[in-house]
């Protein structure tokens, strides 16, 4: 199902899974770094204390991964070069699983993401708000938010208000004279989308549904208090450090930067003159974000840039290697910081921020980021999640565990269906979410 033939380019929308039905998901996550596809079977599961927001359990019947290439930064910079690593990844995860797929949900960390939220109101006359308002006035807030130049990824309705009340969750059967919604819209650059979806359709699969990094590896990584309360989750891949904020159970706030853990190798490399596979082992074994007394007598050897076997390894000071990695890793974490201050959810945020992404791994960070970014942090590790492999259980995972995540909750979202936004080929009734979206919930 390719969507190129359309004039109006809508983005695959997921359908709300059958809670009482046994489903596989399959998700791949493109990175700078690496490239992962999970293939999972969610399996409806009873309410219970323990992440109570999830509807379906999931074991992980199936991965692979790949080293990445072609992609820079989070974009795609080689169609063929992902085109092969996406099959590789995919290949391998099928074996594994022992089934074929031909469709995937696939993450989004490109396209200068961007989160506005959108108002609208609409007038009751004092009745009581029906099923029909509530379509009503999320589709003024949809239509809002329409723009040739970017596809909206997710649009969820924050709150509610009633005659001027906010933080109404649900006002269905309520009294008033006016209905407003605040929606948080998220959009991405509409050629980044179609490059991501070209590499898959290449590959012979096609894209079951697109979802913000930022989005995916916060459902992977915050547990239900932090979701409630207000958290932030800040994943620090390779290419690009994603930011998403959560608050009273749903997604408030995205944002991304393209700094990531790759950034730290190539200062490495070019601040020892090394190549950028033993800078990388030199950030692994010896970086640290923390000052440390020991570095200065600690001396480390650097392995010659060139293939001459005359070249003898460099010695440097440990010292060097951190403030070589500090600098950078202070200047991201400043970076969202400013980010944070600057979006106006600071107050949200509070006092909570969970690192998760593999390059929230590095020796000291935690601590780095407690004293740039004020607050508490705690590295956040994929939850709730069976069947992982155990080099598939650290932070390096979550947006690909997020990802097999994201079905349970794609029925929070609407989407002002027939503005020519999502009606593609024929009309495919699965881009007829809204009413779909009405019925489920009320």
């Amino acid at each position: 199902m390719s969507l190129f033939g359309s004039a109006n380019f809508g983005l695959p929308r997921l359908k709300p899974l059958a809670s009482k039905r046994s489903h596989v998901v399959s998700v791949l996550d493109i990175g700078s770094t690496k490239v992962v596809c999970m293939i999972g079977r969610l399996t409806p599961r009873a309410e219970s204390q323990i992440l109570p927001g999830r509807t379906h359990s999931i074991e992980v019947i199936g991965i692979g991964h790949q080293k990445s290439r072609g992609v820079k930064n989070g974009v795609i910079a080689d169609l063929d070069a992902v085109e092969s690593v996406v099959r590789l990844a995919v290949d391998a995860a099928e074996r594994m699983a022992g089934l074929t797929i031909d469709s995937l949900i696939v993450n989004v960390s490109a396209g200068r993401l961007q989160s506005d939220v959108y108002t609208a109101t609409i007038d009751l006359g004092g009745q009581e708000v029906e099923a029909n308002d509530l379509k009503k006035v999320l589709a003024a807030a949809g239509h809002q938010s329409l723009r040739t130049d970017r596809a909206i990824l997710h649009s969820l309705p924050t709150g509610f208000s009633l005659d001027g009340e906010r933080g109404i969750r649900d006002p269905l059967a309520m009294f008033g004279d006016v209905l407003g919604v605040d929606m948080h819209v998220l959009t991405a650059e509409r050629p980044a989308l179609k490059n991501l979806e070209l590499c898959v359709n290449r590959a012979h699969l096609s894209v079951e549904g697109m979802v913000a990094t930022p989005y995916a590896s916060g459902l992977a990584a915050l547990v239900d208090d932090e979701v409630e309360l207000g958290c932030a989750a800040i994943d620090m891949g390779g290419g690009t450090t994603t930011i998403s904020v959560f608050a009273e159970g749903k997604l408030v706030h995205a944002d991304a930067v393209g700094l990531g853990g790759h950034h730290v190798t190539t200062d490495l490399a070019r601040g020892l003159s090394t190549r950028i596979e033993d800078a990388e082992r030199l950030k692994v074994v010896h970086g640290s974000a923390l000052p440390n007394s020991a570095d200065e007598r600690d001396i480390i050897s650097v392995p010659p840039i060139g293939e001459d076997d005359r070249d003898q390894p460099t010695h440097v000071p440990r010292a060097l290697v951190s403030r070589i990695v500090r600098a950078r890793i202070e200047e991201t974490l400043e970076l969202i910081r400013d980010r944070i201050q600057r979006s106006g959810f600071s107050p949200i945020v509070g006092k909570r921020i969970v690192l998760t992404g593999g390059a929230s791994q590095l020796t000291g960070l935690p601590e780095a980021a407690r004293r740039i970014l004020a607050r508490n942090v705690r590295i956040g590790r994929p939850l709730g999640v069976s069947g992982l492999p155990a080099a598939a259980k650290g932070p390096a995972f979550s947006t690909a565990v997020g990802l097999m995540i994201y079905p349970q909750v794609a029925d929070l979202e609407t989407h002002a269906a027939g503005s020519g936004m999502f009606s593609t080929l024929g009309g495919n009734s699965r881009f007829a979410r809204m009413g779909q979206w009405l019925k489920e919930s009320f």
